[in-house]
C-alpha cells in the first residue's frame, strides 16, 4: 500500500492492430525507424501529452529513452498543433545535435510533426494506434509524474514553477538501469 503502484498490476494481453490513421499527414510508422534506435542509443526521444481536467488544458513531456531524462512544459494554447509543435522545437532546441529520432503517438496534436523534424533535423515517428506500449519510456514518466499531479486535475491552476519542480525531482531520482545514479548526471555527463 505505500508503494507507488499501490499493488495495481494489471497484465494485459497485446494484439497487433492495423493502424488506420487519417489525422496526420504523411505521417512515418514505428516500423520504419530504424534497428539503432531501440532505447539503449542516446538520442532517441519519445514524447507525449498528459490531459488535465475536462480535456481542457495538458502537459507536454519528452524523455530520451536511453537515459529517462525528462522535460516538460505545460501548454498555455491547448492542444493546438502549431503551438505544441512549437513548443516541442524550444524544449529539444539546446540539445538539437542529440535528437536523433523522436517517437510519439497518433494524437492530431502532433500533425505538425514535419514543422517539428525540420527545426530540429531529426525524424518524427508515430506508434500504431492503442499501443501505447511501443514508446513505454514517456509513459512510465508520466507515470512518475501522476505522483505529483493526480488525475482530475486542472494544469491551468498550476504554476510553470510547479511544473518544473517536478521535472527536477523526476530527473534526480536514482534508477536502478542507470546503475543508481540519476537521468540528470547521465544526460549531462554525455552531452558534456
Amino acid at each position: 500500500s505505500h508503494c507507488r503502484h499501490k499493488m495495481k498490476y494489471r497484465h494485459h494481453v497485446r494484439i497487433k492492430k492495423k493502424t488506420k490513421v487519417r489525422n496526420i499527414p504523411d505521417r512515418v510508422s514505428i516500423h520504419d525507424r530504424p534497428i539503432e534506435a531501440d532505447g539503449k542509443r542516446f538520442g532517441d526521444w519519445e514524447m507525449d501529452l498528459i490531459i488535465g481536467k475536462g480535456q481542457k488544458s495538458a502537459i507536454l513531456t519528452l524523455c530520451e529513452r536511453s537515459k529517462k531524462f525528462l522535460l516538460m512544459e505545460k501548454l498555455p494554447y491547448g492542444k493546438n498543433p502549431d503551438k505544441v509543435a512549437d513548443t516541442v522545437i524550444n524544449l529539444l532546441f539546446p540539445y538539437r545535435s542529440h535528437v536523433l529520432t523522436i517517437t510519439t503517438d497518433n494524437r492530431s496534436e502532433f500533425a505538425c510533426h514535419k514543422k517539428i523534424a525540420k527545426a530540429l533535423k531529426t525524424s518524427v515517428f508515430f506508434t500504431d494506434s492503442y499501443s501505447s506500449w511501443q514508446k513505454g519510456a514517456i509513459e512510465n514518466q508520466n507515470k512518475l509524474i501522476r505522483q505529483y499531479i493526480p488525475k482530475g486535475t486542472d494544469f491551468r491552476l498550476l504554476t510553470d514553477d510547479f511544473i518544473k519542480k517536478i521535472q527536477y525531482k523526476i530527473n534526480r531520482r536514482p534508477r536502478k538501469k542507470l546503475n543508481f545514479s540519476t537521468p540528470k548526471i547521465e544526460f549531462f555527463k554525455l552531452i558534456l
